[in-house]
């Protein structure tokens, strides 16, 4: 049997010219990510390794966002632990406040991410640069300290699911709509281990935001990675955001898959994640009683893309956050706030009497001030915007 995408790329990185399912592999890493909540753990592990330095200065991102602001002295030190850290080993890609982003949202954007990567992140959602082309996926701290200190990580070949996509979305229908539906018929658990390999013509219909966030949830459906094949709006948005050289790998015609499903992007409609599992979706459609909610956060590393706050802006024009309610906006790099500034996004946000923040992961994590009340109903960000104005 052939292999899928993300075995052909596992392969390359191990030197091997064939790789299955099952199998354990070392492969060569091109990039090692950590946040200021799961680096201090890594270097600590180092600490303990009693390594000089980290494999390649150039090969490691660094991003304090899930602290900052920082809400207290115990965050701040977390901070602290990492930029010293990379001040010692002289990290080429640390992004102190004001130069960062989120995580997930920043690394494509500098240009640290292309097709044929292999990448490892201490951060869950790390799986979001196989919109790219790139077999990426998230670890524990101690195998991020051992990949910042040898370059390499263990990993046992995933098996794979394709999801075949046909047809063009509707109007309000985006990358999160379409992971939501996939998480929402097989499951948190229903890719358990495995890649969750996209293709199909309707991924031409899917700007580069709607993959980065399809990718991203990956891991939302329990997924080893999620990744998409290059074409040419890929080979763009690489081209305007990076000069690293990439390597497109395309699945062989007889790879192997555990599972195939063919999903119409024409036939869906908005869908929302109701509490508490992200399996737990539901239409548009299917809201038929009105829910009163009490915040509403539009950003995270799903969803604070430029192509989010677009839309967002085009729901509040004209319009105000419902009274009593809160509705937070955080862009997801400084980039995407300038962009929304000069477009007027920002504007039309403060005028429907929004707030606007720097880039956080803190509504996610609860490490920023953002948290309604006790028993208060917080949707997932940008779950469901419908609810933000005063109709």
């Amino acid at each position: 049997m052939g292999m899928t995408m993300t075995q052909k790329i596992l392969a390359a990185a191990a030197g091997l010219e064939k790789v299955e399912a099952g199998q354990l592999i070392e492969a060569k890493l091109d990039l090692v990510l950590g946040n200021d909540i799961t680096s201090p753990v890594a270097i600590k592990e180092m600490d303990k390794m009693k390594v000089s330095g980290v494999f390649d200065k150039d090969k490691i991102a660094l991003v304090p966002d899930h602290f900052v602001p920082n809400k207290d002295i115990k965050s701040a030190e977390h901070c602290k632990c990492v930029r010293e850290f990379a001040r010692r080993n002289g990290i080429t890609n640390y992004f102190e406040v004001g130069e960062m982003g989120i995580e997930h949202a920043l690394l494509p954007e500098k240009g640290l991410t292309v097709a044929g990567d292999v990448i490892i992140g201490a951060d869950s959602h790390t799986c979001t640069y196989g919109a790219l082309g790139a077999f990426s996926t998230g670890v524990g701290s101690t195998d991020m300290a051992a990949g910042m200190a040898t370059g390499k990580a263990w990993f046992k070949v995933p098996g794979a699911i394709r999801f075949h996509l046909v047809g063009k979305p509707g109007k309000w229908v985006s990358g999160k709509d379409v992971i939501l539906h996939i998480i929402g018929m097989i499951g948190v658990d229903g890719a358990l281990y495995r890649s969750m390999e996209f293709t199909g013509d309707g991924i031409h219909n899917l700007s580069m935001d709607d993959r980065f966030t399809i990718a991203n949830m990956a891991i939302e459906a329990g997924g080893k990675n999620g990744i998409f094949p290059v074409d040419d709006i890929a080979e763009a948005y690489m081209k305007e955001h990076s000069s690293r050289p990439y390597r497109i790998f395309t699945a062989d015609e007889d790879a192997e898959y555990d599972e195939e499903y063919t999903i119409d992007l024409g036939a869906l409609r908005p869908t929302v994640a109701f509490p508490h599992l992200p399996e737990n979706t539901h239409t548009i459609d299917e809201i038929t009683e009105p829910i009163a909610i009490d915040q509403v956060v539009i950003g995270s590393c799903t969803n604070g893309r430029l192509d989010d706050l677009r839309i967002a802006a085009e729901v509040l024009t004209g319009r105000h956050v419902a009274e009593g309610m809160r509705c937070i906006v955080i862009p997801a790099t400084q980039a995407i706030y300038l962009q929304a500034m000069e477009e007027g996004l920002l504007k039309i946000f403060i005028e429907a009497g929004a707030i606007v923040s720097t880039p956080t992961c803190g509504p996610c994590l609860v490490t920023w001030g953002s948290w309604p009340k006790e028993n208060a109903v917080y949707p997932l960000p940008t779950a469901i915007l419908s609810a933000v104005w005063d109709m």
